[in-house]
């Protein structure tokens, strides 16, 4: 499976600041927005990644991530010079994508529970149409909603609805096969201009091949494209990193365990961050896994 990451936009919402810097660089406590959903992406377990954002704000992406062989990836970059439409992202991608399936997720999303990585590379194995994750939240009418039947499949979709017929939210993560490309082609945009995630996973829906996992309680789903949701982010993360002594969405860390880079490797990574409390755990967890394997003879 290929992967997307939709870093564009204008930031409009996170007006004045997203006016010197992409909103998905600015940062979630202690490390950029667009780490998050990066994160997710390798857990996984996918390795071919495709930044999309404006041309202003893609050489920022690069010097930030480079060709991510630093962390076992593969990271390339196109353009998307207007907010057209979440859609247009497998248009723009349709060579990345070539006869893959992909991960579509985008930039200001975070995710975070426990058994997330199986579920995500249990999912990714065999996406047979569409897969959507939904969220239980207390005001559906922002979002677009899925409606579930009594026996788990998903029966409706519907964008902001003012009377939803549930309260799971479609959160920013999506997993389609193949076919997405030539559904993205064939929609036409929206009355706003835009060619419409809605409208594919409707595609989807119509032909039976449409599906809602629903993360469920002990799970967290954020959006931060709002000054403040970037806060109530921050706070969340801070939270826990402070009282766990952990990093969420360290994407050393999750490369290591992932077996994308070696133990040595993710040291020498924590150590190009210098004296930063982050290169310091990353040098650390490189440091713990390298001992607990020799332990363990392997």
């Amino acid at each position: 499976m290929k992967g997307i990451v939709l870093a564009g936009g204008s930031g409009t919402r996170m007006y004045p600041t997203s006016l010197a810097v992409s909103k998905q660089l600015i940062p979630v406590y202690d490390k950029p927005t667009v780490y998050y959903p990066l994160s997710v992406l390798m857990l996984a377990g996918i390795q071919d990644i495709l930044i999309i954002s404006t041309p202003s704000d893609l050489p920022q992406f690069h010097r930030l991530f480079g060709d991510g062989s630093h962390l076992g990836l593969n990271i390339s970059y196109a353009e998307q010079p207007e907010p057209n439409g979440l859609a247009e992202a497998f248009i723009i991608g349709a060579d990345h994508i070539g006869e893959e399936s992909v991960a579509l997720i985008l930039g200001d999303n975070i995710f975070h529970g426990p058994g997330f990585s199986p579920l995500l590379q249990s999912t990714v194995r065999d996406v047979d149409g569409c897969v959507l994750f939904g969220y239980q939240v207390s005001d559906p009418q922002r979002y677009g909603v899925g409606e579930v039947g009594a026996d788990g499949t998903l029966v409706s979709i519907e964008e902001k609805p003012e009377n939803p017929r549930s309260n799971r939210a479609i959160t920013g993560l999506y997993l389609y096969d193949n076919g997405v490309v030539d559904v993205a082609k064939n929609i036409r945009p929206s009355a706003r201009g835009e060619l419409e995630i809605t409208d594919v996973n409707l595609r989807y829906l119509a032909e039976g091949r449409a599906k809602l996992i629903d993360l469920g309680r002990g799970f967290t789903w954020l959006d931060t494209g709002k000054p403040e949701a970037l806060l109530t982010a921050s706070q969340f993360v801070y939270v826990l990193e402070s009282r766990q002594h952990v990093r969420i969405a360290c994407l050393e860390e999750i490369a290591l365990r992932m077996g994308f880079i070696s133990a040595a490797e993710c040291h020498e990574l924590g150590l190009r961050l210098g004296k930063s409390e982050y290169g310091r755990y990353v040098m650390e967890v490189a440091g713990d896994f390298a001992e607990t394997r020799a332990v363990a003879g392997v």
